[in-house]
């Protein structure tokens, strides 16, 4: 097979299952007919060893230097200082946008026969923007004061611990907007804009507001609709087929996108992306399952089609869909996939982690 070019991506490993599955992904990828110099630079809680942070300089370096990057489940370390290293990453590089497809392929048990979303995520805002103030303590008290000064109506317990939501036009105009070129790159028909502006009509009420400001730029080419979040999670469960895409704030975000990976049969096989105005970050969106270390055992599908998008962001779209067609496949054959992907999750016939890179790449040949 040709190889078409040769791009230089970020690789972070990972920790946990993440070499495991991260060395999966590559051999898939360049199986697909792209050559790609890979730097390797290493976050998580073997580096903190190491290097006294879970999130070394070198790897925000190395991600703003080639713009992509691929990343494989990381672990944050307890008492480390951090959050989140991914919320870190997302932070540090601008990375506003999450774009997580839901797509159920032939093989993988569903309630449904036919789910193909795209979540859309504000990465930047909301109750995930850690605005956070401990229960007693003196900046939470003050706070409370300066509220019901504000808003002589207000009711506490207390010494409550409080969580700040910011909400802007700024923000929410750039993902809506994200989300509906999405639509329109990936041959979409339709954006939901995802709320609760029914009960918070200045934060929700707003991301509402803006949202159908922005669809009115698309009129003619994208359908646009809204609904509540609590319906939204009914609707997808009993009719998941009437949505295409889905935009949201960052805390209905996560959770809808768990519920859509529930959909297509886990996180196993949930692909991921962070993307910002220059660079893209892409993961799979389950953890690092560190009791699975060095089994291999892990499921490499999420990030192997991490792996396609990436692919699909570069402009390789033929080897992105030499390596989804390969993908889908191996799932519906149904025979060298790992455990979590048998019928029987103690099925004897199952096969680890590069076994089934192994079929992957058999099935592009």
């Amino acid at each position: 097979m040709d190889k078409v070019k040769k791009v230089k991506v970020t690789l972070i490993p990972g920790d946990g299952i993440g070499p495991e599955v991260s060395l999966a992904t590559q051999r898939c990828i360049e199986a697909a007919g792209v050559t790609i110099n890979w730097e390797v630079v290493h976050a998580g809680t073997e580096i903190m060893e190491k290097k006294g942070t879970p999130l070394p300089q070198d790897v925000i370096d190395s991600v703003r230097r080639n713009k992509i990057a691929i990343k494989g489940p990381v672990t944050t370390p307890i008492g480390s200082g951090f959050r989140s290293v991914n919320v870190a990453l997302r932070k540090e590089l601008d990375l506003f946008a999450c774009l997580r497809p839901c797509k159920l392929y032939p093989g993988v048990k569903s309630i449904d026969e036919k789910i193909d979303l795209v979540i859309v995520r504000e990465n930047s805002e909301d109750l995930y923007a850690g605005i956070e103030f401990e229960a007693k303590s003196k900046e939470a008290d003050t706070l409370v004061r300066v509220i019901r000064e504000l808003d002589p109506k207000a009711r506490f317990n207390l010494h409550p611990a409080i969580s700040i939501k910011p909400i802007s036009e700024a923000a929410t105009t750039r993902i809506v907007r994200f989300a509906f070129e999405t639509a329109i790159q990936m041959k979409r028909k339709k954006v939901t804009a995802v709320h609760k502006a029914n009960i918070m009509k200045f934060t929700d009420g707003l991301f509402l507001k803006t949202a159908r400001e922005v669809a009115k730029e698309y009129e003619g080419r994208i359908l646009f609709e809204d609904r509540i979040v609590d319906n939204m999670c009914m609707q997808l469960v009993q009719r998941p087929a009437e949505y295409d895409v889905l935009v949201l704030p960052n805390l209905y975000g996560d959770i809808i996108s768990d519920l859509c990976a529930g959909l297509i049969g886990g996180l196993g096989v949930a692909p991921g992306a962070n993307i910002g105005d220059t660079i893209a970050l892409f993961e799979a969106t389950h953890g690092s399952a560190p009791k699975y270390k060095g089994m291999n055992k892990a499921n490499p599908t999420a990030m192997i089609l991490s792996g396609m998008l990436m692919l699909r962001h570069i402009g390789e779209t033929k080897a992105a869909d030499r390596l989804e067609n390969a993908v889908a496949k191996v799932l519906k054959e149904g025979r060298s996939v790992t455990y979590d992907l048998k019928k029987d999750r103690h099925d004897p016939a199952a096969v680890g982690t590069s076994q089934m890179a192994d079929a992957i790449i058999k099935a592009m040949q």
